[in-house]
């Protein structure tokens, strides 16, 4: 992944475009049902001719649009539009490769994706947990180690492992995350070690992202990783909602262009490639 963002930022950056980091945008401005600029943290103002917005449908419509300039219905559509997260994330770094039983010694799978989902009834069970606000105690993991590939991004010898767990539910039964953090991290081990019983012996170190922490940290409404859920009547044309799917926002010369848009989930480019055409025509159309 961050080679692929270094890729982009240099092609970006090559095309003429500012990149600034540590830049938090608090406000987006309209005049007249105009967006005419941003607002960022620190107080100052930029202006500009349109406005794309790769935050989710929620946070950029509902928080960072006044509500006074959005009609009392989209407004009342876009909070039942559904993104309440299932999904955490732990990150471990490991004093070598861990060794899987199935292998049989053989590495090279390790490139790959791992996934630790034997069977539909374990997924079933893994997602039933979630459903009553309980995370998964044999949760479904989708596992990556990306020194196999890029020894870079570790010291030698040294490796890194990824791990997306499902189901976690963004609202717990009983407590709250601080508290679950830590029993979180340790049943993800336990679920691993039980294909690769070598694994907690090699952890030096590990980060414990929980749905609360997607939300806090890197902005996540709901800690929902795709921007809202996925599901028929949040797709295609109704993605994020029925006449609002081409990108367009009800504010006018402000753009959605994330996963909370047609075609949504994943490291595809479409939505924000499909933003980019509309965007454009639109632009040129006012010349």
């Amino acid at each position: 992944y961050e080679i692929i963002t270094q890729a982009m930022a240099a092609a970006a950056t090559q095309a003429g475009a500012e990149i600034r980091s540590n830049a938090e945008v608090i406000e987006v401005s309209v005049g007249n049902g105009v967006a005419t600029g941003v607002v960022l943290a620190t107080g100052e103002e930029i202006s500009a001719k349109a406005i794309v917005s790769n935050a989710d449908p929620k946070r950029t419509l509902l928080k960072l649009v006044d509500p006074v300039h959005l009609s009392p219905d989209f407004a009342m559509k876009l909070q039942h539009y559904r993104m309440p997260g299932t999904v955490a994330k732990v990150n471990l770094a490991l004093s070598g490769l861990p060794k899987f039983t199935a292998l049989n010694g053989d590495s090279s799978a390790l490139a790959g994706r791992i996934h630790i989902g034997p069977e539909i009834d374990y997924l079933e069970r893994a997602f039933d947990e979630s459903k009553y606000g309980n995370f998964s105690k044999q949760p479904y993991l989708e596992v990556v180690i990306p020194t196999v590939e890029d020894p870079s991004l570790a010291p030698d010898g040294k490796h890194v492992m990824s791990i997306y767990v499902q189901y976690v539910p963004f609202k717990l039964k009983n407590g709250d995350w601080e508290s679950q953090r830590v029993p979180l991290g340790d049943t993800v081990v336990k679920t691993l070690a039980q294909y690769a019983p070598n694994l907690p012996e090699q952890i030096l170190t590990h980060q414990i992202i929980t749905p609360q922490d997607l939300e806090d940290t890197y902005g996540l409404t709901g800690g929902h990783i795709f921007h809202g859920e996925l599901a028929l009547d949040q797709f295609f044309t109704m993605r994020p909602l029925l006449d609002w799917a081409r990108y367009h926002t009800p504010i006018k010369n402000l753009y959605l262009c994330g996963s909370g848009t047609h075609p949504g989930a994943g490291l595809t480019g479409g939505s924000g490639a499909n933003a980019a055409r509309e965007i454009a025509k639109q632009l040129k159309a006012r010349r």
